[in-house]
């Protein structure tokens, strides 16, 4: 694969929850994963959120990141408003090829997790959302839902969480 290539697909975004990877390197983190830097190893997981139209780009990333070896490509579109698509795809890796996964919730037992979608609210922001999800189909709560899920327990056992 080219130079140029490689720096286009490994600066355009990078994620917090990019597994696997150090987020903050340094005082000022990082805003991207660069192979390179890596020593070689490719990240297990690539999401890509499409902004607004999916594009043929996605194509020559699938070609890109199986050439790097990522195992799983994730393809979010949460406007997508043509059916041609899934509003969500994940892909796995095998023999070379990415192999879109069947399903509302994508297993991936590399990583002991399923990535689905569904209505939530996060931040105050009521809309459908990405989320994980244990072996169980099991949806891990946000940190906002632990907060509120705990502020619930407190006032249960007759503690106000504002005198703590």
């Amino acid at each position: 694969m080219g130079g140029n290539n490689a720096i286009k697909i490994t600066a355009n975004h990078f994620s917090n929850n990019l597994l696997g990877v150090e987020r903050f390197i340094g005082e000022n983190g990082r805003s991207s994963y660069v192979f390179w830097e890596e020593e070689g190893i490719a990240p297990i997981l690539a999401l890509e959120v499409v902004s607004q139209t999916y594009n043929g780009e996605y194509e020559q990333k699938k070609i890109d990141y199986a050439e790097l070896g990522i195992l799983y490509y994730v393809i979010y579109a949460p406007t997508r408003l043509r059916r041609k698509r899934q509003r969500l795809e994940v892909y796995r890796l095998v023999d070379g090829q990415y192999i879109l996964q069947p399903g509302d919730k994508i297993w991936m037992p590399e990583i002991g997790l399923s990535i689905g979608r569904e209505q939530g609210t996060y931040q105050g922001r009521t809309r459908e959302w990405l989320y994980w999800y244990d072996d169980n189909g099991n949806r891990y709560q946000t940190p906002e839902e632990q907060l509120q899920n705990l502020l619930a327990r407190l006032q249960q056992q007759g503690i106000d969480p504002n005198t703590l």
